[in-house]
């Protein structure tokens, strides 16, 4: 027994690991349900880069994103990145001439700086 007279459980099941095992960057979504809050969508762990996330974006699976963190826990670092997601949804629907979905206006419009120049 320790200290505070609980044993230690040396064979006790590990829970499994939350953090990615590759070294890639990982980007999660903050999204708004409305009255149910917001949540961090769950994502397949296998799309969560860039690009399937702007994929996801653009093809309407989130109802109201607030915002984009991206991290490498390899590396040890994590920031907001709603910014440069934003600006890069803009663009390429700027490049196609497509509209930006209604539920992606808010968001581009709080976060891309060259909306409005």
């Amino acid at each position: 027994m320790n200290a505070g007279g609980v044993e230690a459980c040396e064979h006790a099941p590990r829970s499994p690991s939350i953090v990615p095992s590759n070294e890639q960057d990982v980007y999660l979504v903050v999204d708004d349900l409305g009255k149910v809050g917001t949540i961090w969508r769950e994502a397949d762990t296998e799309a969560t880069d860039y690009e399937n996330v702007i994929r996801d974006l653009l093809s309407g699976q989130y109802k109201n994103p607030v915002r984009v963190v991206s991290f490498n826990t390899a590396e040890g670092w994590s920031r907001d990145v709603s910014g440069e997601i934003a600006e890069e949804l803009r663009q390429r629907c700027e490049t196609v001439r497509r509209e930006l979905a209604a539920s992606l206006r808010p968001f581009v419009e709080r976060f891309d700086k060259t909306i409005g120049r």
